[in-house]
């Protein structure tokens, strides 16, 4: 990586892009856009405390992925989740409390953390965790879930606070949804938009791209599908191979390039729409983003990992800081040495190494 490459300048331009577009995306919506100002004023806020603490020898990410729960209610096919046992049917014992997820999230504010995604399982399951999140106006919580998992109380809950943001994943159309996701499951999906837009809420689309369905979800009659329902914010990560036999529907280098191409040719069709795609340009990055360069994962029990994809862990932030997890000794080395920059296949270059992460956890 270039000496002259800014990674928090880097950083602090793409969180500009996002607000702005997010901005552009919600100027119809009196109750969202003047949500988004004041969180476009938040996270100018929040991108001058990482750039001091930068000074001060602390590189701090803009975004933190939290794991709320390890409980799901749907079986979905090659979930990375549930090949690395992090998800189960039933609440598992020792997960983080609300309590805990809100000092969490207060400590993330105080560092300028702008985004912290909610995920699982299905963070629904969780909505005391929610409710906490709701209490921190100027981070904005986009919410990963299946959307089969909505009640009335929840519903107030977005509605009355707009720095909660559902995503719901979707994999194209009926079929490959349901393929994927269980029979029924894309209807309830559908009538799940129908409601959001129907209370004026902002809500996204999480899809897993593959090279089975890249062409279907980046057509224009797709995302159609998406935009006439109220949806303003697609999601696109590459799927990452949970087992030998799924290594060919992990995107390579050829599909990460029409994926982009079909992005740009999508924006401008979609002008209302924010699109971004997950990692994204690792090379215009610098390498991958995860252990603390860009975002981190926490999982349910607190364990600080590089990614969701990479569930490898040697600090509890129960027992440590965000800022010392940041500093953990797994950490450290990833960032210190060229794991981050290698090429991959698939949407996590440590979750292809992980027989050499794994060394680097033991020590060797």
């Amino acid at each position: 990586m270039s000496e002259k490459f800014d990674l928090q300048e880097h950083i602090a331009r793409g969180v500009e892009r996002i607000v702005g577009d997010a901005i552009k995306a919600t100027a119809k919506d009196p109750r969202q856009s003047a949500f988004m100002l004041r969180f476009a004023a938040a996270s100018r806020r929040a991108t001058n405390i990482r750039r001091r603490l930068e000074k001060e020898g602390e590189h701090i990410p803009s975004f933190l992925i939290a794991s709320i729960t390890s409980s799901c209610n749907l079986h979905c096919a090659g979930c990375y989740s549930r090949c690395n046992e992090a998800t189960t049917d039933t609440e598992p014992v020792q997960q983080l409390s609300a309590d805990e997820w809100a000092d969490i999230f207060s400590q993330a504010k105080a560092l300028g953390v702008s985004f912290i995604m909610l995920a699982g399982g299905e963070p629904m399951l969780r909505p005391d965790v929610i409710d906490r999140a709701s209490k921190e106006p100027d981070i904005l919580f986009p919410i990963f879930t299946n959307g089969t998992f909505l009640t009335d109380r929840m519903l107030q809950l977005l509605d009355r606070c707009r720095n909660l943001v559902p995503v719901i994943s979707i994999e194209g159309g009926q079929e490959k949804t349901d393929t994927r996701r269980g029979e029924g499951i894309y209807e309830r999906l559908i009538a799940s938009m129908d409601t959001f837009k129907e209370k004026g809420l902002l809500f996204g689309a999480s899809v897993t791209v593959t090279t089975e369905n890249l062409s279907e979800v980046t057509s224009e009659s797709f995302l159609r599908t998406l935009a006439d329902r109220g949806c303003r914010l697609v999601i696109y990560i590459e799927y990452v191979p949970v087992s030998e036999e799924t290594l060919s529907l992990a995107p390579a280098d050829e599909e990460r390039q029409k994926l982009e191409e079909n992005m740009a040719e999508l924006r401008k069709a979609f002008p209302e729409m924010i699109l971004l795609s997950f990692p994204g340009d690792e090379k215009a990055d610098g390498g991958c983003m995860a252990a603390g360069r860009g975002f981190f994962h926490i999982n349910s029990h607190g364990g600080a990992e590089p990614c969701p994809f990479s569930p490898y862990s040697d600090v509890n932030v129960r027992t440590s800081s965000l800022k010392e997890a940041m500093h953990s000794k797994l950490f450290t080395a990833l960032r210190g040495g060229d794991f981050l920059d290698d090429e991959h296949v698939g949407g996590c270059v440590l979750f292809e190494k992980r027989a050499e992460v794994e060394k680097l956890l033991a020590g060797e």
